[in-house]
């Protein structure tokens, strides 16, 4: 039913230790506490018939005598004792209790009254056997519960458990969070985390491939033609110049395009740092400034609006600036000069939302600009940057998103949205 590593198992053992322990540790109090109570009881009537008898001395006499049940002698000691002493004795099923009390002191004498408590013995074993018995038929709705327990807590973890074992990774589904436990809901929420992030890998890899071959390609093409070209005939050392410049042209892009890959590998690296705690709007004013220097000399505005002012994450820095940075250098490259750009951030109840507003040419909305190598407007690059950005947003759990501006203005608007919950964000008053 269990193996030897049944995290089930190991919490039915220590609940059923637990249990026993506490059910035979309170009935044994229990009984003690009843026998005490019966036995000081017994005592403090024989005691109560010794003073009585001790003040009725014409009842008394050299002979054994029975008063009540009671068997009562005068006995003389060779020593006397000032104190009371009272003693249990069983024969033949007969269970007795005999009380020493003082009884003249100049002779010596003690009235030792002895009373069968037989009865009262067998009300005992009987209120034992009760307690017993109790005991095993709570022991055995102790084990029926436990049992039940350890399937109801472990039930969410078997919903995970199936969840995942029949995914993979042409056939993945997020979990429903709203339908564990609370306890399991950061477990639920981290898995589904990672599931998009697998989707994203999925999706992209085929096309990451394919697009990388044909980049390489294409520029190996140009200069392998070039160089055909030139070697047809015997040229004058200005045009081997010029072909050569052109092949070092092409490698130097093939070199960009290459960079680019690195920095996906690097990126995967960045992924594994440790995060840090931060303050998310420091961050922002310092990105915001150092491009507000490269801004003004490409004739162009930069504008910040930061709210609250200050947000305190813990993310790696290096993920969260390379978004920004992508944002900004995207806003700047497609804005016209004269034109702005607004870096902003507003609180919501997901978390921060950081936004890079340009007055670009717009996108094509209905193109997936995260796609590796994909290109929008007329501007040179590589397609890598939304691609690396993307996949930074998806390991700090945050949100990306690209659109076209909605205030009549032609521009775009680029936003990340970092969660405040799996973020582990903190505000700073």
């Amino acid at each position: 039913m269990f193996s030897k590593r049944s995290i089930r198992k190991d919490f039915l053992i220590q609940l059923l230790i637990a249990s026993v322990s506490l059910i035979v540790i309170f009935s044994s109090v229990l009984y003690f506490f009843i026998k005490q109570s019966i036995y000081e009881e017994k005592y403090q009537e024989l005691i109560l018939y010794a003073e009585n008898i001790s003040n009725n001395l014409e009842v008394i006499t050299n002979n054994e005598e029975s008063i009540l049940g009671l068997d009562i002698q005068i006995v003389h000691l060779s020593k006397a004792e000032r104190e009371m002493s009272m003693y249990e004795k069983t024969y033949d099923s007969h269970t007795l209790i005999t009380l020493v009390y003082p009884f003249d002191f100049s002779e010596h004498s003690y009235l030792k009254i002895t009373k069968e408590i037989s009865k009262t013995k067998r009300i005992l074993d009987k209120i034992l056997n009760y307690i017993i018995t109790i005991n095993i038929v709570g022991f055995i709705f102790v084990i029926i519960y436990a049992v039940a327990l350890s399937k109801m807590l472990i039930y969410p973890v078997k919903i995970l458990n199936s969840k995942l074992s029949d995914m993979n990774e042409h056939l993945i589904h997020p979990i429903k969070v709203e339908s564990l436990p609370s306890e399991f809901e950061p477990l639920g929420e981290t898995i589904n985390h990672l599931i998009t992030r697998i989707e994203n890998f999925v999706k992209y890899q085929k096309e990451l491939f394919i697009g990388t071959a044909h980049e390489l390609k294409t520029p190996l093409a140009v200069i392998k033609l070039k160089n055909q070209v030139t070697l047809i005939k015997k040229r004058s050392p200005e045009e081997y110049i010029d072909a050569l410049n052109v092949t070092n042209k092409t490698i130097d892009e093939m070199n960009i395009i290459v960079s680019n890959i690195l920095n996906i590998g690097r990126q995967e690296g960045a992924q594994l740092e440790k995060p840090v705690v931060v303050d998310v709007i420091a961050f922002l004013e310092e990105k915001a400034n150092n491009f507000k220097l490269l801004a003004e000399n490409e004739s162009k505005h930069l504008y910040m609006k930061f709210e609250p002012s200050g947000f305190m994450a813990n993310l790696q820095l290096s993920l969260l600036n390379q978004i920004i940075q992508n944002f900004l250098q995207n806003a700047l490259k497609f804005t016209g000069k004269k034109g702005s750009v607004t870096l902003q951030s507003s609180q919501d109840d997901f978390g921060l939302l950081i936004e890079v507003i340009d007055e670009g040419c717009g996108i094509d909305e209905s193109q997936d600009l995260f796609a590796p190598f994909k290109r929008q407007g007329n501007k040179s690059g590589v397609g890598l940057g939304l691609f690396l950005a993307k996949s930074a947003a998806d390991a700090l759990g945050a949100k990306i998103e690209i659109k076209n501006r909605l205030d009549g203005v032609e521009g775009t608007v680029a936003s990340l949205q970092l969660n405040s919950k799996l973020s582990c964000t903190l505000l700073r008053k």
